[in-house]
């Protein structure tokens, strides 16, 4: 069991590319996680990372151990969970990634009141715009938009069609007359989203009958996430592009108010996708809590 955990802890390193990022992950501490990796390297006689005072990376030889033993770990991990479950009970953790606005809206509303059922499942959330390999980075469950899903994976819907809608303060609107078309949107301010995977700006996409329009919009606000996004144009700093459940609440109160409607355009809804169908109960039953009873 030394030898497994020095190996685990060696891969977490690798591929977080960081001992303070591996060490939270995992729960030690960085000194702690160093010596394990040092320890590893005397026991090996190899030198297996890189390190600078900027940079972390796997020399050959720790790149050819990372890639022998990954998918080991995980196949190890795979089948203690499933050992686990023989005790008549369900256990294990479970590692869900998925956007910030399925956090908020879907996976939290559904496991909170779930979890008191379930003690020894342990649940950690990713809330990640990014795209994931959920495989490479050991996440047992992804969730993103249905569009956005890897063809080899296993999944099922979990939520209605996303309609997106243009919206801005009535403030805003009593000195900026509402676009009338997405081309009118160069004239105003447009509170934007940085994409975390390459780190370009999210275009706002429009549909009217069968004709579909991209607009790249210019504005002096830009943020990582869309409910600083909805913060930002109720107190009337431009106009934001968002998920129509996001913006409801301020809608009914008269926060804010759509415009370009026309033109709104629907993405398929989240979809909750996994790797394999050999799964443990913990996994199973996370699966079903993150369904919904009736179907789209």
């Amino acid at each position: 069991m030394a030898v497994f955990d020095d190996l685990a802890a060696f891969a977490a390193v690798v591929r977080a590319r960081s001992f303070t990022r591996a060490a939270a992950q995992i729960g030690v501490t960085q000194s702690a996680l160093s010596q394990t990796v040092r320890s590893l390297e005397h026991r090996l006689d190899l030198k297996l990372l890189n390190r600078t005072t900027r940079s972390l990376a796997p020399t050959e030889a720790g790149e050819q151990l990372f890639r022998t033993v990954e998918p080991r770990l995980a196949e190890i991990e795979a089948e203690l969970a499933v050992l686990g479950n023989m005790r008549g009970r369900p256990v294990g953790t479970v590692r869900i990634t998925a956007t910030e606005h399925a956090v908020r809206s879907i996976v939290w509303p559904r496991l909170l009141p779930w979890m008191p059922n379930y003690p020894e499942i342990k649940i950690e959330i990713s809330s990640d715009n990014r795209f994931v390999d959920i495989v490479a980075e050991r996440f047992d469950i992804g969730i993103r938009l249905g569009g956005d899903v890897a063809k080899n994976m296993i999944a099922l819907r979990i939520a209605p069609d996303m309609r997106m809608v243009v919206v801005g303060s009535p403030a805003y609107f009593e000195s900026n007359p509402p676009p009338q078309t997405p081309q009118e949107l160069s004239e105003h301010n447009c509170i934007g989203l940085r994409l975390p995977t390459y780190g370009g700006m999210l275009a706002w996409e429009f549909k009217h009958g069968e004709r579909v329009i991209t607009t790249h919009v210019e504005g002096r606000l830009v943020f990582n996430r869309s409910d600083l996004m909805a913060d930002a144009a109720v107190a009337g700093n431009g106009l934001a592009w968002l998920p129509d459940d996001m913006a409801r609440e301020h809608l009914a109160a008269g926060r804010l108010v759509t415009t370009l409607d026309d033109w709104a355009i629907s993405f398929p809804g989240y979809h909750l996708y996994y790797a394999s169908r050999r799964s443990s109960s913990a996994l199973s039953l996370v699966i079903d809590a993150l369904r919904l009873p009736k179907p789209y």
